[in-house]
């Protein structure tokens, strides 16, 4: 009997990088058993998977890793965030549970029901968020303990037009997105950020999306991990919702690349 594939998978970078790009949201794997107490019917789910995946992230993150002149480390979630989202807070502390999307989601983004009322979200919890956060946390460490810093870019993608799920959906919606934390966002890094990004369009702050992934282990306390979520508006590099990717991937994967290596000496 073959074992189930790695919910998580971490691929190693430059023994002196400093850099994880973490891809939390990009696939669309759900485990059988997960699946079995989704509500939606296979059609549904996909409609479902097409809006919430970023999609493509992954292959953008690769794409940056292979130009870049130290080869970051990448952290790339192999399962759905419909599974867990492994960047909420698993607590009453995440604002997302007034929409039905904690760390398991209840709710769809159109705000329709996921999962059965009074879905106990503990087993997936238990199963899939806490061993990812671990693993996380590691490597974290492991930056920390090899460079005496880490960088961590978020890599997500964001749709053109508002859903019905996003708290904060109503200001600008650029090209590029930077999300930032007063704490763990450091103001070179910002610059290299918009720098990089320049090329690619208008580059906003916080809008529509905000914050930063840092392990909680880390969070607020330890000044030499670094963090930036990288939000990319879809239209600029595949066709919406769940379509394929279109050459923008490429001109975005050398941008990244670009903030690697300025963020890596």
């Amino acid at each position: 009997m073959t074992s189930a594939p790695p919910s998580f998978e971490l691929l190693p970078g430059a023994g002196d990088s400093p850099v994880i790009l973490h891809v939390p949201h990009s696939a669309r794997e759900i485990p059988a058993r997960v699946r079995a107490d989704i509500l939606l019917d296979d059609a549904g789910l996909e409609r479902e998977l097409d809006h919430i995946t970023d999609a493509h992230t992954a292959e953008l993150a690769a794409e940056a890793a292979g130009r870049a002149r130290v080869t970051p480390w990448r952290f790339v979630n192999r399962l759905s965030r419909l599974v867990v989202d492994p960047e909420r807070f698993p607590d009453e502390r995440e604002e997302m549970l007034r929409v039905g999307m904690g760390a398991v989601y209840t709710r769809t983004t159109h705000r329709e029901p996921l999962r059965p009322a009074g879905f106990d979200p503990e087993p997936l919890v238990e199963r899939y968020f806490r061993p990812y956060a671990r693993a996380m946390t590691e490597a974290v460490a492991d930056r920390l303990a090899a460079t005496g810093r880490a960088v961590v870019v978020d890599v997500h993608s964001y749709p053109t037009a508002r859903l019905p799920y996003e708290l904060h959906g109503a200001g600008p919606r650029p090209e590029v997105c930077l999300g930032t934390d007063a704490f763990h966002t450091p103001p070179g890094l910002l610059a290299a950020a918009r720098e990089a990004f320049a090329p690619c369009g208008e580059t906003g702050l916080d809008s529509p999306f905000s914050g930063t992934y840092v392990p909680l282990e880390f969070y607020g306390t330890h000044e030499r991990v670094a963090a930036l979520m990288v939000e990319i508006r879809r239209d600029t590099y595949m066709t919406e919702p769940g379509g394929p990717a279109g050459p923008g991937l490429v001109r975005l994967g050398a941008a990244l690349a670009s903030l690697v290596d300025a963020v890596s000496g």
